[in-house]
């Protein structure tokens, strides 16, 4: 006869518990941050010398919001993370993880999730970070359930998605400043019963196209000089023609990926989740993706392009717009620089 493993009581009471098959893991409370100051599509363009519709007709989006000067990605996101844990019911002293998703760090070195633990005063929390850039949050996911079920310790993680574009555009680049906001977005994962939870994650990647959208200076490749200053090599440089194109093929792909997967019909999916690099493409795609334009959650219009925080920002306004109810089948479907891709069904837990 098998033998079951149970935990002590003073294990329980730190938040030990059985890692296994029977239980899964959940999306148990989300929160956002997006910095007070906000910019119009209509100012911008005009700090361009474009009409005043411009962008918003060629992106739908219609204001972005800027981070301060003494605001850091770190900052960002521990007001995310904070607002996360209050939803979950839950405290800093809860979290055994902190995985975050950036392309915009504090620094190059430590990581910002350790930066996000000292803030939250998470203390028995392991934190590194995800540089898979928009599909950052995904990753995320996947790192948490993995370490998740691996471990014996505080069973909650904390996946957060920030960015600070703001710092790392050239004003006079309407393909990127156009684009790019500021904000952060974060989830909590803890335990849930089947047939709850997120399912499988699957992810990808085609490095061959890394220069599709980068930021080529400051690394150990180019590194930052007088002349790369100059030259605004610290700024992010985007082929968007190319970012178009992999976009509209990538986006139906895991929609298709995920349905037939899961023995489906996209129809099915109660909510899909995209993210949002420009909100008027990525909607314009619904119905090659088999889907009703009343199945995506855009949010992309009031905010821009925020990177790893895109998706769980639009996640976290569905939850509180009462979009999503216990039992629906939420798809996650991200993609972006490197270029990566990645898509998780889940199936929505009960409060």
């Amino acid at each position: 006869m098998g033998s079951v493993w149970q935990p002590s009581v003073a294990e329980a009471r730190q938040g030990h518990h059985p890692r296994g098959g029977e239980r899964g893991w959940a999306i148990r409370g989300t929160g956002a941050y997006l910095p007070a100051r906000r910019v119009r599509s209509e100012e911008l363009s005009a700090s361009m010398g474009l009409g005043p519709s411009w962008i918003e007709e060629r992106t739908g989006i219609r204001q972005r919001h800027v981070a301060h000067s003494g605001q850091a990605a770190s900052d960002l996101a521990a007001a995310a993370a904070g607002r996360a844990l209050a939803a979950a019911g839950l405290d800093a002293a809860d979290v055994g993880l902190i995985v975050l998703g950036t392309s915009t760090p504090d620094e190059l070195g430590p990581s910002t999730a350790c930066r996000v633990q000292a803030l939250l005063g998470a203390r028995r929390a392991a934190a590194f970070d995800i540089a898979a850039a928009c599909t950052g949050f995904v990753y995320g996911l996947q790192a948490a359930v993995g370490w998740l079920a691996g471990q014996r310790g505080p069973a909650h993680a904390l996946v957060i998605g920030v960015e600070v574009y703001s710092r790392f555009l050239n004003p006079a680049d309407r393909a990127t400043a156009a684009l790019f906001g500021d904000g952060a977005a974060a989830a909590v994962v803890g335990p849930a019963a089947p047939p709850y939870g997120i399912g499988p994650v699957t992810l990808g990647s085609d490095g061959s196209r890394a220069g599709d959208v980068l930021i080529p200076a400051g690394g150990s490749r180019s590194p930052a000089s007088a002349g790369t200053l100059a030259g605004r090599g610290h700024t992010i440089h985007m082929d968007g023609r190319a970012v178009r194109a992999f976009i509209a093929g990538v986006f139906p792909r895991l929609v298709a990926e995920a349905a037939e997967g899961a023995g489906i019909k996209p129809a099915d999916l109660a909510l899909v989740v995209p993210h949002q690099p420009n909100p008027r493409l990525v909607a314009s795609l619904a119905g090659e993706a088999g889907l009703d334009p009343a199945q995506l959650a855009i949010a992309g219009q009031d905010v821009g392009n925020i990177g790893a925080a895109s998706l769980p920002y639009a996640l976290d306004r569905a939850v509180r717009e009462d979009r999503i109810a216990a039992g629906d089948l939420v798809l996650l479907a991200g993609f972006g620089a490197g270029v990566t891709w990645g898509h998780t069904l889940i199936t929505w837990p009960p409060p």
